[in-house]
C-alpha cells in the first residue's frame, strides 16, 4: 500500500514536471521560433524519434523543415543543425554560450557520476580535464608518437594478410593497442588480454547507455526522484560506475608506476602525474580523462577502419587508384611511413571521404546552449534559441549538404582531390587533412584526440594500400557477393556489421613486410 502511494504521489510530480517544461517560451520581438515537426501532447516529438539510426529522420526532417529547425522532446528544447556553416557559426564562433552539455540522468550522473570529460558541464574543471587532454595529445606532440604508430600499424598489416576475415580483431587491436601503449606503457598482444576486455567493455556500456532514447531517465529526468527500490536503472548505473571507476583508477596506477620506472619515457600518465598541481583535478578526473582517451580512439578508428574496408569492397576501382598512388610513391622495396604522407594526398582524401561517408558518430553530439541567443538565417529570419536548448549538429545530414557535398551518397575521394568540386583546397601536400574536420564534432568540444586518430587512419590505410590486395568474394556459381552499402549497427558510434571480401598480401611485398615484421616485433 505504501509503494502505491508513493508511485501515485511520483506519477503526479512526473506529469506536473512535464507540464511546466512544456510551457510556452516567451520570445522576443522581432525574432521567432524555429519551425519544426508538429508534436503531440506532453510528449512533443518523442514518439517520433526511431529508436536506431534516428539521424536518417532528422536528414528527412531537415528538407521539410531548413537547416535549422526545432523539436519538442518530452518538453526539452532541441534545435537540430544541419550545415557545417551554422554548426561553426553556433558552435565555434559562440563557443563561450554554446559548450554545454545538458546532463543526462543515466549518462552523465549515474554512470560517469560526472567524471567522464565527454559529459562535463562547460567550466572550469572541464577546462583543467581538456588541458591535461590537450597537453598529452595536441598536434606539437602527436608526432612523437609516430613510431608507436608505425608499429602497431605494421602488426596490423601483417595479421591481416594472413587472416583477413578477423578484420575487425586487427583494427580493434591496433587501436587498443596504440593507446594502452601511450597511455599507460601497456603491450596488447593478442587483444583477448583481460584488461583489454574490461576497457572495450566500458567502452561499449558508453555507446549503449549514451545512445539517445535508451533509457526512458534521460527523456524524463524527473524519475530521478524515485526511490533506488523502484529505480533499477539506479542500481544499474551504480554498478556499471563502480566497475569503470575500478578499471580506470588501477590503470592509472599502473601506469603512473610504469611512467617512474621509466622515466625516459613518459606515458599519459606520466605526464599528469609529474604536473599533477598545474592540473588541479581530482585524481578521479584524472583517471577518467586519460581513460576517455582510450574512449574516443579505441572504438572510433576501429570503426572508421571498418568503414573504409566497406568502401573499399564497394569500389574497388578506387582500391586500384590508392594502390598506384602509394606504389608511385613508395614502391615495393619498404613500407609507407610518416614521411611520406604529404605526398599521398589519395591515402588522405580516402580518409576523409569514408568519414564523411560513414560518419562514426553518425547522430553528432548535442551542446547546450547556456544563455538565450537569436542567429539570423540565410533568409533574413531571426530565430530565437532560448537558454537549456540543446542545440544538435547531425553529422549523417551535415555530411550530405547538397552545397557543399554534391552526389552526397556516393563514395567520391575525388571531392577533395580536385578543383571542380566545392570542397577542393591547396596545395595537396597539405590538403585534404582532417583538422577541425566536421566528423570529429565542433568548437570547444572537438574530439581531443584528433590528432592521433588523423595519423592513426592514414599509416593504415597507406599500409592496407601497398600490402594487400583486394576484391568481392564471390558465390559457389562464380557471383560476386557484393555487401550492403549501409548494414551498420546500431548505437552512439556506429560501425558497418561484419561482411564478406577477399584480401591477400601482394607477392613482390612479402619479403619486404617479413623483414620488418620480424626486425620489429621479435624485439617486443
Amino acid at each position: 500500500m505504501i509503494a502505491t502511494i508513493v508511485f501515485a504521489g511520483f506519477v503526479v510530480v512526473v506529469l506536473g514536471c512535464l507540464y511546466i517544461t512544456n510551457m510556452p517560451v516567451k520570445v522576443p520581438a522581432g525574432a521567432q521560433l524555429p519551425d519544426g515537426p508538429p508534436g503531440k501532447a506532453i510528449l512533443g516529438n518523442l514518439l517520433d524519434i526511431p529508436p536506431a539510426h534516428s539521424w536518417l529522420k532528422f536528414q528527412e526532417w531537415s528538407k521539410t523543415y531548413g537547416p535549422l529547425y526545432r523539436l519538442n522532446i518530452a518538453g526539452r528544447n532541441h534545435i537540430v543543425v544541419s550545415t557545417e556553416e551554422i554548426a561553426n557559426d553556433l558552435l565555434r564562433e559562440r563557443g563561450t554560450i554554446y559548450s554545454d552539455r545538458e546532463q543526462l540522468p543515466m549518462a552523465a550522473q549515474l554512470l560517469s557520476d560526472n567524471l567522464r570529460p565527454l559529459f562535463l558541464p562547460y567550466g572550469p574543471i572541464w577546462r583543467n580535464v581538456r588541458r591535461l587532454m590537450h597537453n598529452v595529445a595536441n598536434v606539437n606532440v602527436a608526432t612523437s608518437y609516430e613510431p608507436v604508430q608505425e608499429e602497431e600499424s605494421l602488426r596490423m598489416l601483417w595479421d591481416l594478410v594472413r587472416q583477413p576475415e578477423k578484420y575487425e580483431t586487427w583494427f580493434e587491436r591496433y587501436s587498443s593497442g596504440l593507446i594502452m601503449r601511450l597511455a599507460y606503457s601497456k603491450p596488447v598482444v593478442t587483444g583477448g588480454e583481460s584488461y583489454v576486455k574490461r576497457i572495450l567493455d566500458v567502452v561499449h556500456t558508453v555507446e549503449r547507455v549514451a545512445s539517445p532514447g535508451a533509457y526512458l531517465v534521460d527523456t524524463i529526468p524527473a524519475l530521478m526522484r524515485l526511490p533506488l527500490s523502484l529505480a533499477p536503472f539506479k542500481r544499474e548505473g551504480a554498478k556499471l560506475h563502480q566497475e569503470e571507476l575500478n578499471l580506470f583508477t588501477e590503470l592509472l596506477t599502473e601506469g603512473v608506476y610504469n611512467s617512474q620506472k621509466d622515466s625516459g619515457k613518459d606515458n599519459f600518465c606520466g605526464k599528469w602525474y609529474n604536473n599533477k598541481e598545474t592540473y588541479n583535478i581530482s585524481d578521479a578526473h584524472a583517471a577518467y580523462a586519460i581513460g576517455t582517451l582510450f574512449e574516443a580512439g579505441a572504438g572510433t578508428t576501429a570503426a572508421a577502419m571498418m568503414s573504409f574496408m566497406l568502401a573499399m569492397t564497394l569500389h574497388l576501382d578506387e582500391f586500384v587508384e590508392l594502390q598506384a598512388e602509394v606504389d608511385k610513391v613508395v614502391g615495393s622495396d619498404r613500407l609507407p611511413s610518416f614521411s611520406d604522407i604529404p605526398d599521398l594526398p589519395r591515402v588522405r582524401a580516402v580518409a576523409k571521404e569514408t568519414l564523411r561517408w560513414r560518419p562514426v558518430t553518425a547522430g553528432g553530439l548535442p551542446h547546450q546552449l547556456t544563455k538565450d541567443d537569436v542567429y539570423k538565417m540565410e533568409d533574413g529570419r531571426p530565430l530565437f534559441m532560448p537558454a537549456g536548448t540543446n542545440i544538435h549538429p547531425v553529422q549523417w545530414t551535415i555530411h550530405r549538404e547538397p552545397k557543399r557535398y554534391p552526389d552526397a551518397d556516393s563514395f567520391r575521394p575525388e571531392r577533395w582531390l580536385d578543383s571542380k568540386w566545392p570542397t577542393y583546397r591547396e596545395p595537396l601536400s597539405e590538403y585534404p587533412n582532417l583538422q577541425n574536420f566536421s566528423a570529429f564534432g565542433f568548437g570547444r568540444r572537438i574530439c581531443p584526440g584528433l590528432n592521433i586518430a588523423e595519423r592513426s587512419l592514414y599509416i593504415q590505410i597507406a599500409r592496407i594500400a601497398w600490402g594487400c590486395n583486394l576484391s568481392r568474394k564471390k558465390t559457389a556459381e562464380g557471383i560476386d557477393i557484393i555487401p550492403p552499402s549501409y548494414d551498420y549497427v546500431a548505437g552512439f558510434n556506429t560501425q558497418p556489421k561484419p561482411f564478406d571480401f577477399a584480401l591477400t598480401e601482394r607477392q613482390d611485398r612479402q619479403l619486404t613486410l617479413a623483414d620488418n615484421y620480424n626486425l620489429v616485433w621479435s624485439r617486443q
